[in-house]
């Protein structure tokens, strides 16, 4: 068993190692990597893209309601990011 010097304010040291006494308290979420900035911006793009898409769609329009559904679902996430961003829940 290490021989450990304890005190309350530096941390025990124990064979030339340190060790903080108390460590800052993070939730799994503060170390996600990303750019949420960024991500909002290519939601936008791709909800714009997905509607001029039904520009050159066929005439029979088989494909238009899944194109305004995604668009449209996307659409919403954003709305409820900027809701929970508004109100410090995020």
């Amino acid at each position: 068993m290490p021989d450990l010097a304890c005190t309350s304010n530096s941390g025990c040291v124990g064979k030339g190692a340190v060790v903080a006494a108390e460590e800052p308290v993070t939730s799994p979420d503060q170390h996600k990597p990303g750019h949420p900035r960024a991500d909002r911006v290519a939601a936008v793009v791709v909800i714009v893209i997905l509607l001029l898409l039904l520009v050159g769609n066929n005439h029979t329009g088989t494909g238009a309601p899944f194109l305004i559904g995604t668009a449209a679902i996307l659409a919403l996430i954003l709305v409820a990011d900027w809701l929970l961003r508004k109100n410090g829940l995020r």
